[in-house]
């Protein structure tokens, strides 16, 4: 009973937000009520459980959110994102500027939302397209593989984040484990696949993009470089140290503090603040604004990210996790994979790939108690099947199909597969992790 209960759940889910167009924050608000009264638990119960799963949720998310708004915010606003850009392409040069496109979008996507990133990176792909003469698929998909990376498998992201939250993962081992995997990853899925792109003949519009130009009011190159990395480079430190030295070492509080994303991100927000706004003449009024205009654009976010964790609370308060445990005791099926294809089948369903994940994540959560799998390798195996095969229930395929001038079938031939590889990689890495970890 309860999966036929779950099962109705997801396409009372997949009805409410495709027929109807509900926001996807409300449906599933609804959802939640709907399975967990229909377990048998009292309205009174469903309320407190939807109230404490969203709360526990949000109450590290919200922060850590919130801090990567703001310094996504202040590196696009002040020029520090293009000054990274351009240089990037500039030292790179033409034989090798696709590489300079991936290092673009692994160190832009970092601290931005996807969305932001890719907005704001297009700009100097037809720039780049226009002056160097060669076809912009090739150049777009290596910097777009590694925004969808970075989004998909890597904390201070908001799917991940959340993921590691609702899997109880550490998330600075989280953020090593998905360094690990970005990197094969995006080889494939970027230049690689981008090198087999040549001959999709794209027009490119006329006078649609104008380049910010860099400036004397522009932040450096290194300035901006150094404190757009802040987050990697502390986070990956801790993961590091972690599982390098002894549990006990008097090293280890602090350098898990400084490295955990929250405190990450306030230091490199406070950095950013100093060293590309205040520094460059600023006034901090208008940094201020800066940082308020970024996090209104999260606020969506949040509310999605806050009702999966009611959901995923909903399903443990009413005994729907025992009963999928018991379910799955003496399967042959891998969690990593089950919680793979979970992620992906809501993916294609549902268009949404946060929403998609932290549905599945409620579903798959269980696991954790009942095997021995990492949940920093569920985190990035739910994440992967979140992406895989985006197709025209996603907003991101239009975006990309729009902004190139594609036919649907060149979209699917193009943003569809490379989506498609970075989750089946994401997939394959994280199995053969598991053989190790």
């Amino acid at each position: 009973m309860p999966f036929i209960i779950i099962g109705l759940g997801i396409a009372a889910l997949l009805v409410l937000i495709i027929r109807f167009k509900i926001p996807a924050f409300i449906a599933l608000i609804i959802v939640a009520i709907g399975v967990g009264l229909a377990q048998g638990m009292s309205a009174d119960e469903v309320l407190k459980s939807l109230q404490s799963g969203t709360g526990g949720t949000l109450g590290y998310l919200a922060l850590v959110l919130g801090f990567g708004a703001m310094l996504g915010g202040i590196l696009a606003e002040t020029g520090a994102a293009q000054q990274i850009t351009q240089r990037l392409v500039s030292a790179f040069g033409t034989s090798r500027i696709q590489w300079a496109m991936v290092l673009t979008g692994f160190i832009v996507g970092i601290p931005m939302f996807y969305s932001v990133g890719f907005v704001m990176l297009i700009p100097l792909v037809f720039a780049i397209a226009k002056t160097s003469k060669l076809p912009i698929l090739y150049l777009a998909i290596p910097m777009v593989a590694a925004l969808s990376v970075t989004h998909g498998f890597l904390p201070p992201h908001p799917a991940p984040t959340a993921l590691a939250v609702i899997y109880g993962a550490d998330m600075t081992i989280t953020f090593l484990y998905g360094l690990i995997l970005a990197v094969p990853t995006i080889v494939i899925a970027g230049p690689i696949l981008g090198s087999t792109l040549k001959s999709i003949n794209v027009q490119l519009p006329e006078n649609l993009f104008e380049l910010k130009e860099v400036d004397d009011q522009t932040p450096s190159f290194a300035s901006s470089l150094i404190t757009a990395l802040i987050p990697v480079l502390l986070m990956a430190l801790a993961a590091m140290f972690k599982l390098n030295l002894p549990e006990g070492h008097v090293i280890l509080p602090f350098i898990s503090f400084i490295g955990e994303p929250v405190m990450a991100l306030l230091i490199a927000l406070l950095v950013s603040i100093y060293t590309l706004g205040l520094r460059q003449g600023k006034e901090m009024s208008s940094i201020a604004d800066i940082c308020l205009k970024s996090v209104k654009g999260i606020a969506m976010i949040l509310l999605i990210i806050g009702a999966g964790g009611g959901f995923k609370q909903i399903l443990i308060d009413s005994g729907t996790s025992d009963t999928i445990i018991n379910s799955l005791q003496g399967t042959d099926m891998s969690p990593i994979v089950l919680a793979w294809l979970i992620a992906a089948t809501l993916r294609i369903a549902l268009g949404s790939a946060t929403v998609a994940a932290l549905t599945a994540a409620g579903i798959a959560s269980p696991l954790i108690a009942s095997t021995s799998v990492s949940p920093e390798l569920l985190v990035l195996a739910t994440g992967a099947g979140s992406l895989t095969f985006s197709q025209v229930n996603d907003t991101g395929f239009w975006m990309f199909k729009e902004y190139f001038n594609l036919s649907i079938w060149q979209t699917f031939r193009t943003w569809t597969l490379m989506e498609t590889i970075v989750s089946l990689i994401g997939l394959a890495g994280c199995l053969l992790l598991s053989m190790i970890i």
